[in-house]
């Protein structure tokens, strides 16, 4: 703890010119939340008895993979020394964000919360990919930027350089950009004190009737909805009434406070203050993430811009392996869509796996850790299908369809295009890698837009790729093609008309939806002979044959068969004429040939699962 880190601020009203609000943005894994943990030990609101490392990342699964999902916010005392007169103590509200591109819509609330960003970059990696995608964001909000470069401990780092690089980047001097060890706390004091000279102190009229901005909300089982806000106008005090100005619903406000960064409940919030709300709503859609809070008796005229919904780009089926969990997914969802606003899903039911819910994330890695969260958080055992993207398709007789699932794909009308979705990709990667990258890109039916030399040996891609292609293995493949030295980002682009076809796998003649898929046409029989090869070690063997065919409309690709499990009719047959042995064979076939028209296929869940995923192995041991 610095000797400058007094005792907390008193939690009342603070006057806006004391108060500085600013995140730190970065690319994943470049220390924000390290940096984070020394400010929060330097200035005393985490004493060292308390502290741990990754204090802001709440969630185990934040722990464990050493990343950070969800935005957390915080407040400081911080007291900058004037001469010949008591220092004065400023209220610093930081908030720590995600780095990876799945999680950009929490970065973007996060931005709008602020008026300055901390913009980290590894002093022995450099500038990556999501950093600039971060930095373009934060400069679009008419954001103060203070560059920083991080783990100047490490033996690999060359400040200079990337020094260099990141004032050409931003527009200053090298000088400027001040040097860091998160881990160490050196140079942290000095960055405090740029944050307090740098970042203006927001703006608003104290006098006016309250608007606040949700930027994050939680469900807590105990108190219910907790709601982060930050507030533009006016001022709000406990026991009054608040209404939220886009469902009309109003509530009692039981308890307003700041996180310190435990919360601490306060007197009220006033003009700039960033803290938090709790009314005991129990009811998860009644605090909607962008929503604006004001006064119930003295509503304000309008609401605040809010945020732009988030668009999902991968889609993903979540059935629960036992169908009676269905109520308790829904309700899962529906507490965990409050504390990611990203979220999107609605009912769907498959022929093979029940009812279950079609769901839409902003990514694979957004994909995985809602289907982690679901499993750890809720107790579910859940299947998940293969990711899709949406799909924009017209027939010859002009009618529409949007298909976010190849079971939407129609079937006996005449395609006449199919729309993907385009998205473009900057890659960063040390120049030695171009060759492999745009090898990588051009497999994956890339068109280069161009190339931008950021440094002597780094270099960046621009390439317009679909989105189908990215979301299955571009990243793993990327980062095993480069040595893990190339990060990658991207935006989408609109639509653009493809030749792709949907793609059926039939068992015994029926089509099992769950392993129907949207591809490109070059690759439909690479992805027919890949499902029915993965299908036949899967799929356990029946009394009689089956097929397993992958068809195009009526067109078969590929197939495979599972042999029959015979009973030796022969083994009493010891001599005598051939037709003796022959009679008992067909009598055998005519038996198989009946029970082959009543027989269904079963399934087992393992083969869903391992099918999906790619996992056979395991599936095959459990068979």
């Amino acid at each position: 703890m610095s000797p400058r880190a007094l005792t907390p601020l008193a939690p009342a009203a603070t006057d806006p010119t004391l108060i500085r609000n600013f995140c730190i943005i970065a690319h994943i894994d470049h220390g924000k939340s390290t940096l984070a943990d020394r400010m929060l030990q330097i200035t005393g609101v985490v004493s060292d008895r308390d502290m741990r490392a990754q204090y802001l990342d709440r969630m185990d699964i934040e722990r464990e993979r050493g990343i950070t999902i969800k935005s957390q916010a915080v407040r400081m005392p911080w007291a900058l020394p004037v001469e010949g007169a008591k220092p004065q103590t400023f209220a610093l509200n930081m908030i720590d964000t995600p780095g990876h591109v799945d999680f950009t819509y929490e970065v973007s609330r996060s931005l709008a919360a602020c008026e300055g960003a901390i913009l980290l970059v590894d002093a022995a990696q450099g500038i990556e990919a999501q950093t600039l995608a971060n930095l373009y964001l934060a400069l679009e909000n008419d954001l103060t930027i203070i560059p920083v470069l991080n783990k100047i401990d490490l033996p690999a780092a060359d400040p200079d350089k990337y020094s260099r690089e990141l004032a050409q980047l931003i527009g200053g001097d090298p000088a400027d950009v001040l040097r860091v060890s998160g881990k160490t706390g050196e140079g942290v004091e000095a960055l405090l004190d740029r944050v307090v000279e740098l970042i203006p102190a927001p703006v608003g009229d104290p006098k006016a009737p309250a608007r606040a901005m949700i930027f994050d909300s939680v469900y807590d089982a105990y108190r219910g909805v907790v709601t982060y806000v930050r507030m533009i106008d006016g001022s709000l005090s406990p026991r009054e009434r608040i209404q939220m100005m886009s469902t009309r619903a109003t509530h009692e406000l039981l308890e307003i406070g700041v996180s310190s960064p435990e919360p601490v409940p306060s007197k009220g919030l006033g003009v700039g203050e960033v803290g938090y709300l709790i009314t005991g709503v129990k009811d998860v859609r009644q605090s909607k993430v962008g929503d604006t809070v004001t006064n119930a008796q003295k509503p304000a005229a309008s609401a605040l811009p809010g945020y732009t919904d988030p668009k999902p780009m991968v889609f993903s089926g979540l059935y629960p392996i036992d169908g009676s969990d269905y109520p308790v997914l829904r309700e899962a969802l529906d507490k965990l869509k409050l504390s990611d606003a990203a979220l999107n899903y609605e009912p769907e039911t498959s022929v093979a796996l029940g009812f279950g819910f079609r769901c839409g994330f902003l990514g694979l890695l957004h994909l995985e850790i809602v289907t982690e969260r679901l499993e750890r958080e809720f107790g579910l055992d859940l299947i998940s299908t293969a990711p899709s993207v949406t799909y924009e398709v017209t027939t010859d007789d002009k009618k529409h369809f949007t298909v976010t699932n190849p079971s939407e794909f129609p079937t006996g009308a005449k395609i006449a295009s199919v729309s993907e979705p385009m998205v473009k990709a900057a890659i960063l990667a040390p120049k030695d890698y171009v060759g492999t990258i745009m090898e990588l890109c051009q497999s994956r039916r890339g068109s280069l837009i161009g190339m931008d030399y950021l440094g002597e040996d780094r270099v960046e891609i621009k390439y317009t790729i679909p989105l189908g292609e990215i979301v299955f293995d571009f990243f793993d493949q990327l980062k095993s093609k480069t040595a893990g030295y190339a990060s990658l980002d991207y935006e989408p682009t609109g639509d653009q008309e493809a030749d792709l076809v949907k793609v059926d796998i039939l068992l015994q003649g029926e089509a099992v939806d769950a392993f129907s898929a949207i591809v490109h046409r070059e690759k439909a029989y690479a992805y027919g002979v890949l499902m029915t090869e993965r299908l036949k070690k899967l799929i356990p063997r029946q009394q009689f044959e089956v097929p397993i065919q992958a068809a195009i409309g009526a067109r078969i690709i590929a197939r495979e068969s599972i042999s029959a499990m015979r009973k030796d009719v022969l083994a009493k047959c010891y001599g005598g004429d051939i037709t003796r042995k022959r009679k008992l064979l067909e009598k055998q076939k005519e038996g198989k040939k009946r029970m082959k028209m009543v027989g269904r296929v079963e399934v087992p869940q393992e083969a869903f699962i391992a099918a999906l995923s790619g996992d056979v192995e395991k599936a095959k041991e459990k068979k």
